[in-house]
């Protein structure tokens, strides 16, 4: 496989590998906002993309499909444990999302995860063409941008962190603060998804690490001098192409007519949609909506809520139990308030096509994007991108990216449970001209900022980076 101009570095390959009835082997798409939001960059250049197929001890050559060239990463059982499961998911991930569920620290999970980012650095390295630039993603990789620069100082190096950057007082708890600081601002751009994330992670590099911080770019001494790092929000967003299209299928309409038959017509659909992660809010939720119905402000027969919560990191332990008490909540709820013709919780342990998903979103009257700390949240933004009709209601949490954008939501604190459910009562009541007047402006907002603009405008900051290096 020849070297690629534009090389993407991110945890997974935007592929999964699958097995028909008859053990023929195929690949199919990723579900995932990443993936969602890249692909069409991939097709756009002559690109490659470096990344783990997804299963432990799995050898693979580089391979292209659907058109993108994929360069598999093996991880062994091992590493998926430490790196992936335990520093990535269990140090990382608790720690950067205000330490929701505790983080934990262990020198072998570390030891793994400087490996394995060794491990994607070097096949970036490898796959790059001389001053080609390569984009690395998310905090699985936050050393590999050093690694890189030290291995090709030739080429342009741009990060994009997808998750919420912690404040100071959180991230020093961190025992290798610094080398993580240090291996991000390897990049010559560094990309978060809100202002306030891009301002932390600066006092940081400035508290820590003593380099001179003006506005939003950092000197990093080098043996020759300095060298300017740029680091600032470029909020992501969605490619609202294929959900333009989508709403305007006949199939995809009849379905979500379907879905709104089969439970029993109610006057109201509330929808929540998010991995199965404590991070999301879903318990919160689903404690307001609960207390609605036994205060008597929504009826049964009246409003369904439909909450879509897809399998997550299933062997991590802080999940198992976010499982436990979510599914044992809905049943209480559904045992106390459930009719024979309705339910009052429709809850779904399951991902679907985005065809399904389209049509839960033409269903829904309400969306509620309630989570407790979230980078962006993209699904309010695929909400708002079905609704061409200029209907339904948008709940969004302050603590999600979305909320810097989309103004016109009915914004919560969803750790406040009476105010979440003034909220969704605000939601369901709302008159449709009220509806009409938001959700023009939040279309206006999605249609107008998608996908592409969020990539040409990080790739245009790379391009200027690169120019002033030279």
């Amino acid at each position: 496989m020849t070297n690629a101009e534009f090389v993407v570095v991110a945890n997974r390959l935007p592929v999964d590998r699958v097995w028909d009835d008859d053990g023929t082997e195929s690949w199919r798409t990723s579900p995932g906002g990443l993936v969602a939001a890249l692909e069409p960059v991939m097709r756009s250049v002559d690109g490659a993309w470096v990344g783990w197929p997804g299963q432990a001890d799995v050898e693979l050559e580089p391979f292209t499909e659907n058109g993108i060239r994929l360069i598999p990463i093996t991880l062994s059982a091992q590493e998926v444990e430490e790196f992936y499961e335990g520093f990535a998911n269990d140090t990382i991930w608790p720690l950067y999302h205000d330490v929701i569920s505790s983080p934990q620290y262990h020198r072998e999970w570390w030891d793994a995860y400087v490996t394995v980012n060794r491990r994607f650095a070097e096949a970036a390295a490898s796959a790059v063409v001389p001053n080609g630039t390569v984009w690395v993603h998310d905090y699985q990789l936050q050393l590999v941008p050093e690694m890189v620069r030290a291995l090709r100082p030739d080429v342009t190096i741009g990060y994009f962190h997808h998750i919420p950057f912690p404040m100071h007082g959180l991230y020093a708890q961190l025992p290798w603060r610094d080398q993580m600081l240090r291996g991000l601002l390897g990049a010559d751009v560094v990309g978060f998804q809100r202002g306030q994330d891009a301002t932390y992670f600066l006092a940081a590099v400035r508290r820590r690490l003593k380099y001179p911080v003006k506005s939003t770019t950092v000197a990093v001494p080098t043996e020759d001098g300095e060298r300017t790092v740029i680091a600032k929000a470029f909020p992501i967003s969605i490619d609202t192409a294929p959900y333009l299209e989508l709403i305007a299928d006949p199939d995809v309409q009849a379905r979500a007519l379907e879905i709104r038959k089969s439970l029993g017509n109610p006057k109201k659909i509330l929808l929540g949609v998010d991995r199965l992660d404590y991070t999301k809010g879903i318990r919160h939720r689903i404690k307001a909506y609960g207390e609605l119905l036994a205060e008597g402000r929504l009826k049964v027969e009246d409003v369904t809520f439909i909450q879509v919560a897809s399998p997550s990191r299933e062997r991590v332990d802080a999940y198992v139990h976010l499982r436990d008490e979510i599914e044992l909540a809905v049943g209480r709820i559904n045992g106390d308030t459930d009719t024979m013709g309705h339910s009052a919780i429709r809850y779904l342990h399951q991902a679907f096509p985005r065809e399904e998903m389209v049509a839960l979103y033409l269903a829904a009257d309400v969306m509620l994007v309630t989570a407790l700390r979230d980078g962006m949240n993209l699904v309010a933004k695929e909400y708002i991108a079905t609704r061409a009709d200029n209907r339904g209601a948008l709940v969004l949490s302050e603590f999600t990216g979305a909320a810097d954008e989309l103004r016109q939501a009915i914004l919560v604190n969803p750790h406040d449970i009476e105010f979440l459910k003034d909220a969704i009562m605000t939601a369901v009541e709302m008159e449709p001209a009220e509806q009409s007047k938001r959700m023009r402006s939040l279309r206006r907002r999605v249609l107008e900022h998608d996908v592409q603009a969020w990539s040409s405008s990080f790739l245009e900051a790379l391009v200027t980076a690169r120019t002033q290096r030279r």
